[in-house]
């Protein structure tokens, strides 16, 4: 007689539910982040979520985005449910060279896209070197022995 301690179709339903979330609890939304010049951006696939209830939010460092696809209600019967359903929940870091007061955010065709500047004092710039003598600048010049 064999004995199996483990269930190799249980392992792959635990697995699976793991990656791409139940409907309790659905996977992360996917995402997308490059950076255009002086601003980064962001994009997640939402599709089939109302706009209303997309919620952002930045405390610190940390850009929270949360959304919800709500489950139809109705004298149905379901023939398939494939599609998560339930609250979508990701968060971010990020760094402090960003300007979090500036963020934009922008919803079409089930794609949130959020713009992130970059902050003024995180671009480059050019420092101007001053000519003059020391005499200009309040030195003494130095003592020359002949």
């Amino acid at each position: 007689m064999l004995l199996r301690t483990t269930d190799p179709f249980r392992d792959l339903d635990r697995l699976a539910q793991q990656v791409l979330g139940t409907t309790n609890r659905p996977a992360v939304m996917p995402m997308d982040a490059w950076r255009e010049g002086d601003r980064f951006v962001i994009e997640f696939d939402l599709p089939g979520v109302a706009r209303e209830s997309i919620d952002l939010d930045v405390e610190r460092n940390v850009l929270t985005v949360r959304a919800e696809r709500v489950a139809r209600n109705g004298d149905w019967e379901s023939l398939a449910a494939e599609r998560p359903r339930g609250v979508f929940s990701r968060q971010l870091v990020l760094g402090d060279n960003l300007d979090l007061d500036r963020i934009e955010a922008g919803y079409a065709d089930g794609v949130l896209r959020l713009t992130v500047p970059v902050a003024e004092k995180a671009k480059p710039r050019k420092i101007e070197v001053s000519h003059g003598s020391s005499s200009e600048r309040g030195e003494q010049p130095a003592a020359i022995n002949a």
